[in-house]
Parts: C-alpha cells; structure tokens; sequence
C-alpha cells in the first residue's frame, strides 16, 4: 500500500513539488548547519587566547624568576590558531625554571622553553649592568649567625682619610645572594661564619666596592624584609660623634 502511495505521489504534479519542497527544506537545514558550525570553527579559530610574550631578548640560561622580576616578558592576547605548543599564560609557571635557548622579542614563551628543574646559580640572578661580587667580610661586620641569601643590606665603609678615620654609607638596598662561608652552597645559602659575602651591585659600584674592600672596612646593616624606608646618606667621623647630639635608639 505504501509502495502505491508512494508511486502516486511521484506520478502527481504536486506529488512532485511536495517533494520538491521537502528536499529544499532538508537542503536549506543542512546548510544552515554547516554554516553555523563553519562560523563556529572560524570563531573558534580566532578567539583571542592569553600569553606570556617576550618584550626583549632572554638569553639562554636565564631563570623564571629573573625573567619575572625584570620585566621581560607581557601578557598578551593572540588569536587560537596562532598559538604555539604549550604556550606559557600563567607567570607562576616560570618559577624554578631557567631557559634553555636565546628566546627573542616577540617570541611566545612556551614550556619548551625552559627547563624543569630548579636552578641555583649566580649567574641566573643577574642580568643587564647588574654583577655579583665577592667581598670578604668577618663574623661582626657580616652579620654573620643573622645574614641570610636573599636579604637586603645598607653597606658602610670605615677607611682612614686626612682628617681621621671615617665611617660612610657606601650603598643602600644591596641584595645579598649568598651569605657568608656560604659560597659553596649556592645562592640563597646561609652560614653562621665569616668569609665572602656575594653580593649584587651594578657594574658602575664594582671597583668602589673592590677599592673599599682591599683598603677598609665594610659594615652590613641589615633592612627590614617588609616597610623599609629609605636609607639617607650619612658619614661620621671624631667630629661628628663629639658634636652631634645625643641619639634615642630606634
């Protein structure tokens, strides 16, 4: 009986616009949907995706931390299909990472990139005019038991001059990266004896503090690890201490 039917319908005129107008129909739904999933695949191709980018050069063997500390990449947005492999998005996932090629500016920074184990040179902690120097320091003036890598020192230095023996502020802010008879054990390290201190200064005080070092006395005067106020210049000498007024400690 279908089969009858079936046969009529296609026999008929409008048997055959009916069926006309239902193939057009279907045609026009599968376009649609192709359309709608074309424009959901372009969309989706271009959605903008967030990532970290180089601003300059990252030479090899440079750690996270360093790259985040000194500005050198930005949060940027590309689109989804430009995006490279296991691009970076999140700067905590360059902490304890160190690359492991020159990555250039504009450069998507991505886990390749870098590797995954923790490193712990000196070399990973300075960049730019930024240097490390050693500078042997006893157990007094280095505050030695208390000093730690990662802490933050005022350095005077006490040198004879014309007028009598002198104590001056040198530097301010200086971040110790390893502390005394802890050279050995990498930056960060810590010791309760005397020896060298590594400290970072920028390539312009590195011949004071080598001259100072050889010729004087310098004095670590340990910061406060939070709310640190600016430390202003001062020198004393027999003069000023027998001049000055008395002062209340702080």
């Amino acid at each position: 009986m279908q089969d009858v039917f079936a046969g009529r319908l296609f026999k008929t005129r409008g048997g055959a616009v009916l069926i006309g107008g239902v193939a057009a129909v279907l045609a026009a739904i599968l376009l649609i949907v192709y359309l709608h999933s074309y424009r959901s695949s372009v969309n989706s191709g271009t959605r903008p995706i967030t990532v970290l980018v180089a601003k300059s050069l990252i030479p090899r063997g440079t750690s996270g931390s360093l790259i985040a500390q000194e500005n050198l990449y930005q949060v940027t947005t590309v689109p989804k299909d430009q995006l490279k492999t296991l691009a970076i998005a999140d700067p905590a996932a360059l902490n304890d990472r160190v690359t492991v090629a020159d990555v250039y500016p504009g450069q998507q920074l991505t886990a390749n990139d870098f590797s995954t184990e923790a490193v712990n040179s000196i070399p990973n902690v300075i960049t730019g005019s930024r240097r490390a120097i050693a500078i042997p320091v006893d157990s007094v003036h280095g505050l030695s038991g208390q000093l730690q890598g990662g802490d933050h020192v005022d350095i005077y230095v006490g040198i004879g001059s014309n007028g009598g023996p002198i104590i001056k502020l040198m530097a301010s802010n200086v971040l110790v990266l390893v502390a005394p008879s802890a050279a050995a054990g990498g930056v960060g390290s810590s010791s309760s004896g005397g020896g060298n201190a590594i400290l970072r200064i920028s390539s312009a005080q590195a011949a004071k503090f080598a001259f100072a070092a050889d010729n004087g006395t310098l004095w670590f005067v340990l910061r406060p690890q939070v709310g640190a106020k600016p430390t202003p210049p001062s020198l004393a000498n027999a003069n000023t201490l027998l001049t000055a007024s008395p002062v209340v400690g702080g």
